[in-house]
């Protein structure tokens, strides 16, 4: 039995670089995509940001999902996502760097638990592992008071 799944999206042109992406799911807006001027009219995200959007997504959902399972109740998620984009040997643009801060409001104190999540959440996270050895993706969560919970070093320095 395979866990293949398979989801389709359809860009189609409007104009210059500004194309319009619809998804296979019923109910979703349709998407407006666009590069930033002077080469597009930015009407929208380009593909750099979508990346971003995609990483921060998947990561805080992830997150999200664990501490739910653990029970920890959660008043609020947000998440900034830092993407920096450089030019490589040969010329080429690349994302080369994602900055992903997580900030959470739990009720009560379980740091148990959310120690737990903390130490997990990041492998399970499909975009993230997908792109992880092309791009560097740093990942902080911290707590309503700014606190830090965790920081990618952390688990560096786990793992050694």
């Amino acid at each position: 039995m395979s866990d293949d799944r398979e989801f389709r999206l359809r860009l189609e042109r409007i104009d210059g670089y500004e194309f319009e992406t619809t998804f296979d799911m019923e109910g979703v807006k349709l998407l407006i995509l666009d590069e930033p001027k002077p080469l597009g009219k930015a009407r929208g995200p380009n593909a750099a940001r979508l990346l971003g959007a995609a990483v921060g997504n998947c990561l805080s959902a992830s997150l999200l999902f664990c501490l739910e399972k653990f029970r920890v109740g959660v008043k609020s998620i947000s998440t900034e996502v830092i993407g920096t984009i450089k030019r490589l040997e040969g010329g080429r643009m690349r994302v080369a760097k994602l900055e992903v801060d997580i900030s959470i409001d739990t009720e009560g104190d379980e740091p148990k638990r959310i120690g737990k999540c903390l130490s997990k959440f990041e492998d399970y996270c499909v975009v993230t592992g997908s792109i992880r050895d092309g791009i560097d993706v740093q990942v902080s969560v911290k707590d309503k008071k700014s606190n830090q919970l965790l920081y990618d070093s952390d688990l560096t320095d786990e793992l050694s």
